[in-house]
């Protein structure tokens, strides 16, 4: 059982970028049940081999890149997360001054 498309674009109209950048089509890549797959992009890296194996050591039959990607996220979203309670902070502090 399929779901219809809720584009207005034709399924025998030819693919075009404009309808890409627009929104009315995104070309998204899914893995082998079906789930959309995030973005990513293929990068080389020199990492300390210490820096692997404790990944290597903590992946299981995960993957250690993943690891590594999940922690590399968690410490954007770290940073992400203080900078805003710095922000808040200050102006908080503004409202307080004497």
């Amino acid at each position: 059982m399929s779901k219809k498309s809720t584009t207005s674009i034709p399924d025998d109209a030819p693919i075009r970028a404009k309808d890409i950048a627009s929104g009315k089509l995104v070309m998204r890549k899914r893995g082998a049940n079906g789930a959309v797959l995030p973005a990513k992009q293929r990068v080389n890296i020199y990492l300390d081999s210490a820096i692997v194996e404790h990944f290597k050591a903590e992946a299981g039959e995960r993957g250690y890149q993943t690891l590594i990607n999940e922690a590399l996220k968690n410490v954007i979203q770290a940073e992400t997360n203080e900078k805003t309670i710095r922000h808040v902070i200050r102006q908080e502090f503004k409202e307080y001054k004497v």
